[in-house]
């Protein structure tokens, strides 16, 4: 599947929203400052709450412009798609449409100087370094 299709075909992975919708303009967030993030926001979509303490969890991100996040280990499988804006890491820049996927025992601590935002998907909470 392309990159165009599967950005086409997005709308649809959300289907099983509690109301049938994804628009990000209704979407709530909180803050998200776990893991030393600093001008980061989160809807979650599940959590450990649902899924125990070592579970996976996802959520859409926003990063507000500048936003960063210290430096931290994945023990499980970290999945990012860039929705909008621009990502960055260690490994390079990410825009719009980029897929991302984070092996366990990976350390990144990703920013983003113009802001975006991105579905996450972990295979386990993350752990701080």
């Amino acid at each position: 599947m392309s990159a165009q299709t599967l950005a086409e075909r997005l709308p649809q992975l959300f289907a099983s929203l509690p109301d049938g919708r994804f628009d990000l303009q209704e979407l709530e967030f909180e803050p998200l400052v776990s893991d030393g993030r600093v001008g980061a926001e989160v809807h979650r979509l599940y959590s450990t709450v649902e899924t125990g303490e070592n579970g996976p969890a996802a959520a859409i991100v926003r990063y507000l412009p500048g936003a960063q996040a210290q430096q931290h280990r994945h023990p499980g499988y970290e999945l990012i798609y860039v929705l909008s804006g621009e990502l960055r890491t260690e490994d390079g820049i990410y825009p719009e449409n980029s897929l991302l996927l984070m092996k366990p025992d990976s350390i990144h601590a990703p920013a983003s100087p113009e802001g975006c935002i991105a579905l996450v998907v972990w295979e386990q909470p993350v752990k701080p370094l």
